[in-house]
């Protein structure tokens, strides 16, 4: 078992460099070998998306201290191209997809290979493993954060932190180059995967600590943007997979509908009439709070928008 960690960047160099020497300073068990497996040692395969922030020539000017990294670059495609890149460029037979902003413990890939073996032994070979992951707005030190009721995912397969054999990818043919814009590309692959025969094994030993800052009315106009991008991404979805639960999960359903339309008092609760009451929780402490409130509105932006592009997709 040789791993090929996949990550995918755009301009997150300052996370980026605590992501991979975090990723530099993995242990592997001294025999390498679990239930017979033998875990021979790990790349990082890094796919730079045409960033501007410097990052190729911070890797190429680290190369003595990133040993592991190999570096390729593309222009900017999105995350689905970048990982397809990636993936066709590893040479291992076991792929870890985590994201350029996600700082793990030295023992992230030895629990990844533990559970993979066990299942390997036990005969079951068309199982991925997925992590724990972490949300975190503490920069200096992010593995201090606890495990928080919010961090929990019921996600089926997601690219923060899963591990999985190579040929499984391109049996179920890698990621679809459709999702240009922000969400979806990783579950829509899930769908697949799941359709083939896969399962999934939770590994919440193998812990990933996704940074992001902490949250203010600035990035408002930013998230709602990637609202309507996910809006979109969702019909694409949809449109691959006409289900009852990719309907659930893209919020195209009238329980949605009413749901968020009445929390946000049909869009009167808006980043506008809120934001008073954001930025005050953000003074006194409460970013976190902040964030979950501006939900209420960021999902109706959601909600309208997924109607929208399931019309116009129609009228098209």
């Amino acid at each position: 078992m040789f791993f090929s960690v996949v990550i995918p960047t755009y301009n997150r160099r300052p996370i980026l460099e605590k992501c991979l020497r975090a990723m530099e300073n993995q242990v592997l068990r001294a025999d390498g070998s679990v239930e017979g497996y033998l875990v021979e040692g790990y790349e990082v395969v890094l796919v730079d998306d045409g960033s501007t922030d410097g990052t190729v020539e911070w890797i190429r000017a680290s190369a003595n201290e990133l040993k592991h990294v190999k570096l390729y670059e593309q222009a900017h495609e999105g995350a689905a191209i970048a990982r397809n890149f990636g993936v066709q460029k590893a040479e291992g037979d076991t792929i870890v997809f985590i994201d350029s902003d996600l700082v793990v413990l030295n023992d992230f890939l030895q629990y990844h290979a533990d559970a993979l073996s066990k299942a390997y032994a036990q005969g079951n070979e068309r199982v991925f493993t997925y992590g724990r992951v972490v949300n975190t707005c503490n920069f200096e030190n992010p593995t201090a954060e606890p495990f928080k009721v919010t961090d929990y995912s019921r996600a089926f397969f997601a690219t923060g932190n899963v591990a999985i054999a190579k040929r499984w990818l391109l049996e179920a043919g890698l990621f679809d180059a459709q999702f240009t814009q922000y969400g979806w590309e990783d579950l829509e692959l899930g769908v697949r995967l799941k359709n083939n025969g896969l399962s999934l094994i939770k590994c919440p030993e193998a812990v990933g600590y996704h940074w992001h800052p902490a949250f203010s009315t600035e990035e408002l106009p930013k998230l709602i943007d990637q609202e309507i991008q996910r809006a979109r991404m969702g019909v694409v979805f949809y449109k691959k997979h006409p289900t009852l639960d990719v309907r659930l999960m893209i919020q195209m359903t009238v329980l949605h509908r009413i749901l968020w339309g009445s929390l946000s008092l049909g869009g009167l609760l808006n980043e506008r009439t809120m934001e008073p009451m954001l930025r005050w929780l953000i003074s006194q402490g409460y970013p976190q709070l902040s964030q979950e409130l501006s939900r209420v509105f960021l999902n109706w932006y959601n909600v309208n928008a997924v109607y929208a592009a399931y019309r116009d997709d129609q009228a098209a």
